[in-house]
């Protein structure tokens, strides 16, 4: 069965069990309080480690945030490819894909909501989040391959903007929209939704191979 290759990128998971214990702590703090939370004391009392080593192993604030964004899309990257790969018919798969898509979405609110302040406010670390952005593109339009046309309105890179869309922004507004919109009935329902869409969308570029 036909699968994608992923970018590795630069991202290696540390060896050393403190700096390790660093970048989990500074991960927890940027899912539960965002981005000011991310100050070299907070990330090392989480870790039980003293101040100094934030500096020692990663130089700055500033790059321990871009280690634990590179740890993110790495873990994004895999976890679509992974979806992907398998048995079942192209449809079957890109289906797999989406609830990957949005399992991850779910589990990582926070980072969504990080990257679109990277994005729209053009952030210090926005080329980091376009090359990763990029990198998820090429993984779509490897999935896609055969199925999209490599230009115009239904390319592949139509589909990726347009489903990203559909996923990251039920996890950015709508919570602002609806009260209750992280519950299980609403993401229940969004799933589902989400699901009719792609199915929408093969079924016409089914009608215009």
């Amino acid at each position: 069965m036909e699968s994608v290759e992923v970018e590795s990128g630069s991202f290696e998971e540390p060896t050393n069990e403190r700096a390790r214990a660093l970048l989990d702590a500074a991960e927890e703090l940027l899912e539960e309080l965002g981005m000011e939370a991310l100050t070299a004391r907070a990330v090392a009392e989480r870790a039980g480690v003293a101040k100094g080593l934030v500096f020692y192993y990663f130089g700055s604030t500033h790059e321990l945030f871009e280690r634990v964004l590179e740890r993110y899309y790495a873990r994004h990257k895999a976890s679509l490819a992974e979806a992907f790969a398998g048995e079942g018919d192209h449809r079957e798969r890109l289906h797999r894909v989406v609830d990957e898509y949005l399992d991850f979405m779910e589990e990582n609110v926070t980072y969504a909501r990080i990257v679109q302040h990277q994005i729209a406010s053009e952030g210090p670390h926005l080329p980091l989040v376009r090359r990763h952005l990029r990198e998820v593109l090429e993984l779509t339009r490897e999935m896609l391959r055969g199925i999209t046309p490599s230009r115009g309105p239904r390319s592949a890179e139509h589909f990726h903007v347009s489903l990203s869309a559909v996923v990251i922004n039920y996890f950015t507004y709508g919570p602002v929209l609806l009260d209750d919109a992280l519950e299980d009935r609403p993401l229940g329902e969004r799933r589902a939704h989400v699901h009719w869409v792609v199915d929408s969308w093969l079924d016409g570029l089914e009608r215009h191979r």
